[in-house]
């Protein structure tokens, strides 16, 4: 049976609240929803997951972060939207639920059909240049973290675990994972690598959204990509081969279009007027 609701209006538990729950799965970002929703179904309900992210956590230097890492200020009625403080509200809202709750902390998801449109981005690119060059950032020292939608699915379904949770696949050297999504293309052009200064000079955003490189993070954030999951693993969580999801993406991204209309990273134009600059400034320093 499926009940839909506006988590907006205040009646919105009055039918679910006559039920007793075995289990609640709640991956909002606002903590306003999350805290009503404990209030009104936490006594009624066996076991509660809340899924949270690696957003909740301010420290993003530390490499090797475990889930006692530094968390952001919880966000108070009345602030301006902040998603890490929302998550970590909403995650003090379900902890008092006690051994009753499971907190699940997830860095980057990825796999079919993903709206954010950041790790399809490399299949994507990759797949579209065929034997011409791609931009890329940086690659010395840089690292990926990412989880398969797939693992996260099979976590949150997993009977009644409790405490916290970072769900998260193991660090990645960035030039090995790119090397693997190239490797699935096809791909025989190029690969043109840019530093942090020349592509944020040129507009190029790190880590996600329009005119961006997917992945990519600065040299002052190495602890970002890099956090501890062995709480995770230990909580029987599995890990997807990560040439399995390359497999996969690829082809979500070629049924879905690898020159369609995206929320994260570079169109091709884009990308080729930045190669071209790139190749003017290598050729002729002064052009830099």
């Amino acid at each position: 049976m499926l009940l839909p609701g506006d988590r907006d209006d205040p009646a919105v538990y009055d039918r679910l609240s006559e039920q007793h729950w075995d289990e609640i799965v709640d991956i909002s970002s606002r903590a306003r929803h999350v805290r009503e929703a404990v209030a009104a179904l936490g006594a009624s309900t066996a076991h509660w997951t809340y899924v949270s992210s690696m957003s909740a956590y301010s420290d993003d230097t530390t490499v090797g972060l475990d889930e006692a890492g530094a968390l952001h200020e919880p966000a108070q009625e009345g602030d301006e939207y902040e998603y890490g403080a929302e998550k970590v509200a909403a995650e003090r809202a379900v902890a008092v639920l006690g051994e009753r709750a499971f907190i699940v902390r997830p860095g980057l998801i990825v796999g079919e059909g993903d709206p954010s449109d950041r790790f399809g981005y490399w299949a994507a690119a990759f797949d579209r240049a065929g034997n011409r060059p791609v931009l890329v950032p940086t690659l010395a020292d840089r690292y990926t973290q990412v989880i398969d939608v797939d693992d996260v699915a099979v976590l949150l379904v997993g009977g009644s675990r409790h405490g916290i949770v970072n769900a998260i696949g193991d660090a990645l050297p960035l030039v090995d994972v790119l090397s693997r999504i190239r490797s699935a293309t096809g791909h025989t052009g190029e690969l043109l690598e840019a530093s942090d200064k020349w592509l944020r000079e040129h507009g190029v955003d790190y880590w996600m959204g329009e005119r961006s490189l997917p992945l990519w993070l600065p040299a002052d954030m190495p602890g970002f990509a890099r956090r501890d999951n062995a709480a995770y693993k230990a909580s029987g969580g599995r890990l997807t081969p990560i040439d399995d999801t390359i497999r996969r993406v690829l082809q979500d991204e070629r049924v879905r279009g690898v020159d369609r209309e995206r929320r994260a990273g570079l169109t091709r134009t884009e990308e080729q007027e930045l190669i071209d600059q790139l190749v003017r400034a290598d050729a002729d320093p002064a052009d830099a």
